[in-house]
């Protein structure tokens, strides 16, 4: 397996696990109660999801179209 193709499962896999935590952490009782003020997450959670779907997608990218050899 190409080098390029094991990065793409390493980013894919590291994207889905921000995501996870991104997620869990939109139930905590301190986030809930931000939102509920302010109407938005806080900017940790918003970081959360923003790197875990570029990592996603850029791995998922590196995966299906990597260099193959």
């Amino acid at each position: 397996m190409a080098p390029i193709r094991i990065l793409g499962i390493v980013l894919l896999f590291a994207g889905i696990v921000l995501l996870f935590f991104g997620w869990q952490a939109t139930d905590s009782i301190v986030e809930e109660a931000h939102e509920t003020l302010t109407g938005r997450y806080t900017d940790e959670t918003i970081r959360y999801f923003v790197a875990g779907g570029a990592a996603a997608v850029a791995g998922l990218l590196l995966v299906v179209f990597g260099r193959k050899r």
